[in-house]
């Protein structure tokens, strides 16, 4: 049987389909590792600000090391954003997932397109779309060291 059908994936890769495909499943594998890192992170550092006062009259150096444990924690979910990540990563694959449905469907800004067409418009939306969403990451990374720099600098500079 030919699958010549509006949104058909016959023709891969040139419909720009794969790229889809490849994309949504990276994005969708990273926001879980993001969520999954994020969550096991502030529930480590929970557990470990809950035995500060458990422990600081009878095990003091217990108290201080829960402590520390806890600004190392909040540290570490600072530099790698772990929470933004996993907000981030989730919206971008789920309008991903939004592209993919339209494509197939013909909806929306690939009603009336020849096949043509629509594999042209496919193509420029995932990539608008990933293109968008790597330019947010670097600019909240540039933020980020810029306003680290800014805390570290001596007086006067």
């Amino acid at each position: 049987m030919d699958d010549k059908t509006p949104g058909s994936v016959s023709e891969e890769p040139h419909s720009g389909y794969d790229r889809l495909e490849q994309q949504i499943a990276w994005y969708d594998k990273k926001s879980g590792e993001s969520q999954r890192l994020y969550k096991n992170s502030k529930i480590a550092e929970l557990v470990a600000a809950a035995l500060v006062p458990l422990t600081a009259s009878w095990f003091p150096v217990g108290a201080a090391i829960a402590g520390s444990f806890v600004l190392v924690l909040e540290g570490v979910q600072q530099l790698f954003q772990w929470n933004h990540n996993w907000i981030t990563y989730r919206s971008t694959c789920e309008e991903l997932r939004h592209e993919k449905y339209s494509y197939i469907g013909r909806s929306s800004e690939y009603e009336g397109a020849t096949d043509e067409e629509a594999k042209r418009l496919l193509v420029d939306r995932v990539e608008s779309l990933v293109s968008t969403e790597h330019s947010k990451w670097v600019a909240r990374q540039e933020s980020f060291a810029r306003a680290h720099t800014k805390k570290n600098r001596p007086q006067g500079e």
